[in-house]
Formats: structure tokens, sequence, C-alpha cells
């Protein structure tokens, strides 16, 4: 027996069956037994759901790309061992089998064990050993790469390199960065020229008006009505009744003003607007509706300050209601109306600030006869020469006073004989006052004035009224028979007050007389010697003016 013809190892093993000793005696080589596939064979031999055959490795993870068309035919590349099937579980092509030496027939190698399950070496490739008849053949071991891993190049969607499903080759994202940089630039760009070729319009549509012509938001109608009691409301009833007066005479000129008492056209307004025209002068009358017509003066007191002149020929006149002097209180609204500069009509408001202020005006003549005493309203609402006579009025449009005087900035009083302007102090004669003399003026051309009956020391610089040694032509300071005479009043007795009220000085003794009517009934605190005593006394009357 040829040492050639040796029985392969693993004869007589159940791997072997069938094999043995021919008729003739020789022996022939064993022919391998057919594997019995591990589960039912795929009846469409569908990659990759066909079963590898045993000689194959399993195939390698596959991500899915685009699939191709079905029916799509892959071309079988080359493996160790010849052309790979087309698809897992498919016959593989014949190939020759190796020649064996020393043979006398060619017989196909029997089939190889199943590789181990180890990893392949890395980079290392076997050394083909010689070729022995009946000897299994060897498997070399060669670094798994494209073309050696049967399931490397496999591809059954028809694409090229496998690659994990959504990757992005280097090339492409480089050219995504950029187009994304580019786009971003592009966009600022456009935005910056945009805003400036807006803010260059939008400037010369402004400058040169296009567009059409401008027209300006308004607010919408008011109400023609206003409240009885606002500033608006008491002008509105009041003004109609105030005149604007023009004095001319005795080489002098001014302006004043005056309000309507009756419908008989009689006017009150101050004894300084008219007293230029006491002697032959002439005075105008100018209406708020712009009327204007001749007045003539009806009668006048220096020592009330007050006047009453008549127009005539005029119909339909309003007279203002006369209010309560007395009722007043300190921050009343009041309203003031007159021509101050000679601006007829003029209106303005505040409020009641004081009451019973002593003041004086007058005294041009130096022998005292035309100063006046009034124990006035002051008023914040502004007074300005040109409004002396005109009305002092209540948030119900009733007169409360008479405008007379200002306190000016050099200290002074003015009764507009100067130009002094309204510092806030303005004072007014209470209605009560004016009241009754404006009627004994139109009743009887003169006014009557309350008296105490004695002489009083005008330079005495103490506090209180002190009563005077003797009278101003060397008579008695206390007249025989008079209202102090009877009370008991001697020379050098000092007055302190009046109705409890402390006076200070001479004239606002006088002040605080004159505030009342002939036969008004007093009570003064009377001081001499050392001793305090009261006294009461029934006001006379002096026909004086």
């Amino acid at each position: 027996m040829n040492e050639g013809n040796r029985v392969p190892p693993g004869a007589g093993t159940e791997e072997a069956a069938g094999a043995g000793p021919t008729p003739d005696g020789d022996f022939e080589l064993a022919k391998p037994a057919r594997p019995t596939p591990l589960h039912e064979p795929d009846p469409y031999s569908t990659p990759p759901y066909g079963e590898p055959g045993p000689w194959a490795p399993a195939p390698p993870v596959q991500h899915p790309g685009t699939t191709p068309t079905h029916g799509t035919p892959l071309p079988p590349p080359a493996g160790p061992h010849g052309p790979t099937p087309a698809f897992p579980g498919a016959p593989a092509p014949a190939s020759p089998a190796p020649a064996v030496t020393g043979g006398p027939a060619t017989a196909p190698a029997p089939p190889s064990a199943p590789l181990p399950e180890t990893a392949p070496l890395q980079g290392l490739t076997a050394v083909p050993e010689p070729v022995v008849a009946g000897a299994p053949i060897p498997v070399p071991l060669v670094a798994p790469g494209p073309a050696q891993d049967p399931w490397g190049r496999y591809d059954p969607w028809g694409r090229g390199p496998l690659q994990q499903a959504g990757a992005v080759p280097d090339g492409e994202r480089r050219n995504g960065r950029r187009g994304r940089r580019l786009l971003v630039v592009w966009t600022l760009a456009v935005a910056l020229v945009a805003s400036g070729i807006g803010g260059v319009v939008g400037a010369y549509v402004e400058r040169e008006g296009l567009g059409g012509e401008v027209t300006l938001p308004q607010a919408g109608s008011v109400p023609a009505g206003r409240a009885p009691d606002s500033v608006a409301g008491i002008a509105a009833r009041a003004l109609p009744s105030v005149v604007t007066l023009h004095v001319s005479g005795s080489g002098e000129e001014g302006t004043g003003t005056g309000f309507v008492l009756d419908d008989r056209g009689h006017i009150l307004t101050n004894n300084h607007v008219v007293a230029a025209a006491a002697s032959g002068g002439k005075i105008s009358a100018t209406f708020s509706d712009g009327d204007s017509v001749k007045a003539t003066v009806v009668g006048r007191d220096s020592g009330y300050d007050l006047a009453v002149v008549q127009v005539h020929g005029v119909r339909g006149l309003t007279p203002l209601t006369l209010g309560d002097s007395d009722g007043v209180r300190v921050g009343d609204p009041v309203v003031a109306i007159g021509a101050p500069f000679d601006l007829a009509n003029t209106v303005t408001a505040g409020i009641i600030s004081a009451k019973e202020r002593p003041i004086t005006a007058g005294g041009e003549e130096g022998d005292g006869s035309d100063v006046s005493y009034v124990d006035a309203l002051q008023t914040d609402a502004p007074i300005n020469p040109g409004n002396s006579g005109g009305p002092l009025l209540d948030s119900r449009a009733h007169v409360i006073g008479i405008n007379s005087a200002i306190r000016s900035a050099d200290g002074g009083s003015d009764t507009e004989g100067g130009q002094a302007g309204s510092i806030g102090l303005g004072f007014a004669i209470p209605v009560n006052q004016a009241r009754r003399v404006a009627e004994e003026l139109i009743n009887d051309g003169h006014a009557s004035h309350p008296v105490i009956g004695v002489t009083l020391d005008m330079g005495y610089t103490g506090d209180g009224a002190r009563i005077d040694d003797h009278s101003a032509n060397g008579g008695p300071a206390v007249i025989e028979g008079g209202p102090g005479a009877r009370a008991g009043l001697a020379p050098g007795d000092l007055i302190t007050r009046v109705d409890g009220e402390r006076v200070h000085t001479g004239e606002e003794l006088i002040v605080k007389v004159r505030a009342h009517r002939p036969g008004d009934r007093l009570r003064l605190t009377v001081e001499h010697g050392g001793a305090e005593r009261e006294v009461s006394l029934v006001l006379g009357t002096s026909e004086q003016n």
C-alpha cells in the first residue's frame, strides 16, 4: 500500500462513514458527508436572511443605507477559496480540487474542520506548506481586510463602502460649516445695509415733508357749560356787569374799574379812581361787550375811598349781587375782575389770605383829609393798577369786597398812584361797609362817619391809641357832650382794646371804629396811670367828608 494513499484522519468515524476498500483492494478517498442545516432553508434565499455555509465566518453588522431595487444582481467578490456565493445559503461554484502527488487517481479534498472561534492575528500571513495527499488543506491566516473579508464588500443595498447612517463625510461637513458661516455673514450684511438705507430714507422724508401736508392732532370739543362755582362760571356771570372807567381831568388821566349796582345805572368804584374828574373832568364807562358811554359822579368819600358814578341811556343792565363780608373765612376762594394796566376784562383768582387788616391809603393832600382807613380783606388774587374799584367775588359770584389797594415791593401801600405790581398782597374794602356808604352816597350825596368824639395823638409810638392833650386847633381833646365825654374818657387815656380785640396804633383804632355804623355800641379797654378799666360808648356821627 502506497504511503501516499493514506486514509485521511477521521476515517472510521461518523464523519467518514461510507468510506472503505474497493473490490480490487485499492483504497478510495472518502466522500465527505453533506452537513445538515441548522434551520429550515430560506425558500427565497434573500440576503441578509439566508444562512451562510459552515465554511464562511458570520457576516459583520450591517448599517442600512439605500435599498436597491428588488432583483438587482450583485457581483460575487473573490474569497480565499474562490468566488463567494452571491448570498448566504447559495451553493458556491465548483473549483478544481488540488492534485494529489503519487496517487493514481485525483479525488476531492475532504472538508476542513471548522475554525476555532478566535480572533484572527492582525497583520500575519501563514507560510504555505506542501500539500500532502489525504491531508486537510490548511487555511491561511491572513489579516482581514476589504479584499480578504468575504463580507467586507458585501452590500445588499447596492451602495458603495459601508458607513454609519447619518454620518457626513469630512468634505461635506467642512462645506456645510463654510456655507453656514457665509449665510450668517450675508444676513448681517443685508441687515446693516437695510437699516442704513431705512434711516437715510426716513430722515429725508421727515426733512422734506413727503407724504402730504402735516395735520396735527387735536382734542375733541370742550363742553360749553361750566360749573357755576368754577372760575369760568363765576367770570361768565360777572363780566357783563363789570365796566372799565377811563378818567381825565385836572391834567391827569387814569384807568380803573367799577361794577353795576342797580338797573338805574349806578356804578360803584374807588374815590381815587374818579378824583381827577371831580372838578369838571370826564369819565367814560366801557362795558364788557365794548360799548362805551359817559358817566357822571353821584357822590364820593375819601375817608372810605368809595365813590358812585352813574351812566344814562343804557338798557339791559345786570347788577351784581352783594354778599356778606362778615361771613367770609380765611382760605375761601375768590375771583377778582378788573383792567390792570388798561387790560379790560382781566380775571384772576386766589383766596382770602386774612381779614380785618387795618390799612390806610391816600394822604396826598398833606392835611389828612384824603386819608382812607379800611378794615380790609386781604387776598392773594393778583391785583394791579387798573383793578381798583373792581369786584372781589366769592364762589357764588357775589361781591364780598371792592379791590382798593396793594402792598408794593418797596414796603408802602399803593392806591394806584404809582406803577407798582402785584406781589400777592391785595386789599379790598369789605362789602358790608361799602354797601352802607354807597347807599348814603346815592341817597344823600355824602356818607356819614362814626366817631367817638376824641382827638388822638398820631405821633405816639407806644402800644395802643393815646388820647391827645388838646385838639389840632388848640381846643379840648375830648369834645364836650360827645360819645367819649359821656363814657368818661379823658386826655392821656390809652385805649388798648376794642370789643376785646387788641389795637396797637391810632390808625388801627380809627379803622375799627369806621368798620361800624353810627349808633353802634363799642366796649373799650382803657389804661391810665397804671390802672385799667373798661368803658362802653355809643358811636356818634360826623358829617365831615
